[in-house]
């Protein structure tokens, strides 16, 4: 199907009469993030019946707040996974071209302040390239201690030996989401947000559907369908343990959640765009400085966590590991008051599955898919880049447990995402309707097209998410259909009221504007150091 046809609108009473119609899906799938969203795409493209539901906003969990980096997978091939390397190559090659306007080439930079450092990860990245293969963005090269400068204009140049260049991608996280839940939507599936399972249906020992309530109106719906998938993220043990209680059977939990942090700066920070990676900091980890619609991005840290919160917080020495390694390669080092923007996503990392009373196949080190013996199908683990084989394991694993037919159907390799015909700005330099693609002139030719309100959003652009891309709160115009609360949480503050408004209007619902105030509050502020 054309991606440049009109734009499908996402009226929510319409929605939620199909769902209150009586009808057995081939496949129930619970959760809106990037798995749950490509598995929907999938099955609908395979000519499955589907329907979808999101507990909240579509990509409000880790689908929202990742690095924003399309890649193979630089540290999976220093510890010997070429398998693995080798199959994010091929999807980071297939999502760049599936939706153009929203993921692209990026050249990062690895600077050397050590004689052996160049040589040493420049023979790796080699590799690397030649893993890629044809499908390669641009070849690896040794740079000078000029070029590496040019590249990098605010880098700490004092030692410096040189640098190494390689290529890999990023995207906007949360508009590929909605992206693929639009594309689904065009393939016949049915996606509602903000309605949340309240409990499995199981019949002799199987599950076969879903109660789900409407957090809007309180009303509750009985789904069925032959393959239930549990793709909630960091939170699957809520299902998987109902699921188990429900029949009698121990369901361990399986999985350990790690805790990712950025911060947002401005960009002069990095005026360029190339990203600035360093491989080694002083503890071990991994650094990355990415320039992200017109801001840099700061990151990464990973912090094991026992809770689940659906808006974690940051700990104080995380924001200090950032800024104090950043100040070693940076020639201006940005502190606290320079902070545009903190937020936190949850990582699912998979335990060992040691349970008797349950089939389990990891299919990959990154990504685990598993059945239990009412025929609950839960998948877990994994990354963006690899969303659409994730989506395919998954599906591959209901067609050999016998809970779907095997079917081949349209396949979603060369599927292209709402909006992918339009031309593309870089994603490095500002945000805009460049996002949109194809769809930039549905956008600007809507009313109030001429009004701006700020940091690229205009009146019309919230007008298009309310009718056009399931938009009901402010938080998800001002996080997810646009970026700000992640770029500048105080300009999103200021905006949020007139977006309040118009959402008032396009869906005559409360918006939350209070609530989203008060997660402004905390996209802002820097906790405490420790006593």
């Amino acid at each position: 199907m054309s991606t440049d046809t009109p734009p499908l609108p996402t009226v929510r009473r319409e929605l939620l009469s199909r769902l209150a119609q009586p009808h057995h899906y081939d496949i129930a799938i619970v959760g809106g993030g990037a798995t749950g969203l490509g598995v929907a795409l999938d099955a609908a493209a395979r000519g499955f019946s589907v329907v979808l539901v999101e507990s909240d906003d579509f990509a409000k969990g880790t689908s929202s707040r990742s690095t924003k980096l399309v890649h193979g997978g630089v540290r999976y091939l220093a510890q010997g996974n070429i398998t693995l390397v080798r199959e994010a190559l091929r999807e980071r090659t297939t999502l760049l071209a599936n939706a153009p306007h929203l993921a692209q080439p990026l050249p990062f930079v690895m600077p050397s302040y050590k004689v052996w450092e160049a040589p040493f990860y420049g023979i790796g990245l080699k590799i690397y390239d030649a893993l890629a293969g044809k499908a390669g963005l641009g070849p690896t090269a040794f740079l000078s201690r000029r070029k590496t400068l040019e590249n990098l204009p605010t880098l700490e140049s004092r030692g410096l030996k040189g640098g190494v260049q390689y290529w890999d991608g990023q995207f906007d996280d949360a508009r590929l989401a909605l992206a693929l839940a639009r594309t689904a939507a065009r393939q016949g599936a049915l996606l509602v947000n903000y309605c949340v399972v309240t409990r499995l249906i199981h019949e002799d020992g199987r599950v076969t559907g879903l109660w789900v309530k409407d957090r809007e109106t309180g009303h509750v719906h009985e789904l069925h369908a032959g393959c239930v998938v549990n793709a909630t993220g960091v939170w699957v043990d809520r299902l998987r343990l109902q699921d188990g209680q429900a029949t009698g059977r121990d369901a361990k939990p399986m999985v350990a959640p790690s805790q990712g942090v950025h911060i947002v700066v401005d960009r002069e920070f990095l005026p360029t765009d190339h990203a600035l990676l360093i491989p080694k900091t002083a503890d071990g980890r991994v650094l990355f400085a990415v320039p992200w619609l017109g801001k840099t991005i700061l990151g990464t840290t990973d912090t094991p966590r026992r809770d689940l919160a659906r808006e974690p917080l940051p700990f104080r020495e995380e924001i200090d590991f950032i800024l104090r390694e950043s100040a070693r390669y940076l020639s201006r080092a940005p502190g606290l008051a320079d902070i545009k923007s903190i937020w936190v996503g949850l990582r699912p990392l998979v335990k060992p599955a040691d349970d008797d009373a349950e089939r389990t196949k990891s299919l990959s080190r990154e990504h685990t898919v598993l059945v239990s013996k009412s025929g609950l199908v839960t998948v877990t683990g994994g990354k963006w880049t690899t969303y659409r084989a994730m989506a395919a394991d998954v599906l591959e694993k209901c067609f050999a447990v016998g809970l779907m037919p095997a079917r081949t159907g349209l396949q979603t390799e060369h599927l292209r995402l709402v909006g992918a015909q339009g031309s593309s700005v870089p994603i490095s330099s500002a945000p805009g309707l460049h996002l949109y693609g194809s769809e930039a002139g549905a956008v600007q030719a809507m009313r109030g097209a001429d009004k701006e309100l700020g940091g690229g959003l205009s009146e019309a652009m919230v007008r298009f998410a309310a009718r056009y891309e399931y938009a009901r709160t402010v938080e998800d115009v001002l996080a997810r259909r646009s970026r700000l609360l992640f770029l500048d949480a105080a300009l999103a503050r200021t905006l949020a009221p007139t977006v309040a408004a118009l959402l008032q209007q396009e869906n005559g619902i409360d918006a939350q504007l209070p609530s989203f105030l008060k997660l402004c509050e905390q996209y802002l502020t820097v906790p405490a150091p420790f006593e």
